[in-house]
């Protein structure tokens, strides 16, 4: 870093970009019945999620590298840019397939906010500052999920539905101003050769995957051959650009960071974790409002534990991580989130509503002692020139492990459901989905075992 980054200013502008990027997940569902009485298209509404989730997905390990061959502020630029863009575009549009089209556009420009944001973070900060800075950064996005419903709420009622995307213009433009006047960094000078086939073929195989995971058991059956073949240009497509990766000169996801346990290990959690977690956040409710009786209100609410507990254990875990060990607080934050499996499992459907205030606390607690320390770890597994296209490694595992894990606990829930009138058959629908959230929780305390030891970590930390 040059002494002319002032810290503070980058901080808020990176603040900015990610809480626009983190609110844009929930303010556009408060939105839905307005959007559709307004544009028609409701068969095509799902898409208006599935393509920001492809799209993101896609382009986070493009950005990725790009961050590390041209440097992370003309990144971050550029992917700010596309997602205001975007929301404009979202904002004007005039019918579902424009609104479709556009939120392509803006999950493209998602994908540099959060993967860039937390690489520049790793650049400015290092040690015990990186791990309370990432517990901060980490609070965003619960702080984004307890406001969408409410600032979608007030637009949809008492301004237009349009300005859930229309909003994030000036917080966007704000963000993109401080970043980029008060950002200073070094950029070594020389040809950069761009894996043009490497994100080619990778492009080709992750969209195939995700819309096969997106529409598969929905708008096509398992079986289909649409979906069979979906799935198996995705495994070509993941075969040419392994092969392609090992021959690049400079290749978009070098095949070595795979080498390196300590990534390998949390990228496993994280897969398993945020599959389990954003499961729980769409059963949850259901549960609630289907077997309990409460309100569509009170089922809406009931994720609200869970989003103040991550944060407040993310910033525990920010200083503590190093005091107590960064393996022994990923440890313990996986045995929490078994604990409240364990006891989410164990639910009845006469069990009282305070148990899942319960439940959904202790799995809370146990991610912000898991992400955080993660999201250190990664970046202290990797030098500069490899720390964009890690932590992009790390997102995309996450965000892989939410898209499989809703198709997934999806078909198990629809085996049990042939009747939304039966509450039994509801209830035991999501008690197997419950039951398999318990079992992925178990794997990972596992996997989290082969994590190195602290005194290990330590030595990445200090070369990195």
């Amino acid at each position: 870093m040059t002494s002319k980054t002032n810290v503070n200013m980058v901080i808020i502008g990176l603040l900015a970009a990610m809480f626009v990027g983190a609110l844009d997940v929930t303010i556009v569902a408060t939105a839905t019945p307005h959007i559709i009485a307004d544009l028609h298209g409701v068969s095509l509404f799902s898409w208006v999620f599935a393509v920001y989730t492809l799209t993101t997905c896609v382009a986070v390990p493009i950005f990725g590298k790009l961050a590390d061959l041209f440097g992370r502020k003309a990144v971050f630029t550029v992917g700010i840019g596309l997602f205001v863009l975007g929301s404009i575009l979202c904002g004007a549009a005039q019918s579902m397939a424009e609104l479709i089209w556009f939120r392509a556009l803006q999950g493209i420009g998602a994908g540099a906010l959060a993967p860039v944001c937390f690489t520049i973070i790793g650049d400015l900060f290092s040690g015990k500052q990186r791990g309370k800075m990432m517990g901060v950064f980490s609070s965003v996005w619960s702080v984004a999920g307890l406001l969408g419903p409410l600032i979608g709420g007030y637009f949809v009622d008492q301004v237009s539905w349009r300005w859930i995307f229309y909003i994030n213009v000036p917080i966007g433009a704000a963000a993109l101003l401080l970043v980029t006047v008060f950002l200073h960094q070094p950029i070594e000078r020389r040809v950069k050769k761009i894996d043009y086939l490497g994100t080619l073929t990778f492009t080709v195989s992750l969209t195939a995957l995700l819309y096969a995971l997106l529409s598969g058991g929905s708008d096509h059956p398992w079986d289909s051959p649409l979906i069979i073949g979906l799935f198996a240009v995705a495994a070509v497509f993941l075969l040419l650009f392994l092969w392609i990766e090992k021959r690049a000169e400079e290749p978009m996801m070098p095949l070595s960071i795979f080498r390196i346990r300590v990534l390998n290990v949390t990228n496993v959690s994280g897969f398993l974790t945020f599959s389990i977690t954003t499961g729980l956040t769409i059963y949850s409710p259901i549960w609630i409002q289907s077997v309990l009786g409460h309100s569509a209100t009170s089922s809406g609410l009931i994720v609200m534990p869970m989003s103040l507990a991550w944060p407040l254990a993310s910033n525990i875990a920010g200083r503590l991580m190093y005091r107590m060990g960064v393996k022994a607080s990923i440890v313990f934050g996986s045995a929490l989130v078994v604990a409240g499996f364990i006891w989410l499992a164990a639910l009845q459907m006469n069990s009282p509503y305070f148990y899942w205030i319960g439940i959904l606390v202790v799995i809370g607690l146990g991610m912000g002692f898991v992400a955080t320390p993660s999201t250190v770890v990664v970046q202290s597994a990797v030098g500069w020139e490899n720390r964009g296209v890690a932590n992009a490694s790390s997102m995309l595992l996450r965000a892989m492990g939410q898209t499989i894990g809703i198709a997934v606990f999806g078909t198990i829930y629809n085996q049990h459901v042939t009747t939304l009138d039966s509450i039994s058959e509801l209830a035991a629908g999501m008690h197997a989905v419950f039951l398999l959230m318990c079992a992925i929780a178990i794997a990972n305390l596992l996997a989290v075992q082969l994590l190195p030891k602290h005194r290990e970590l330590m030595a990445h930390q200090q070369s990195a």
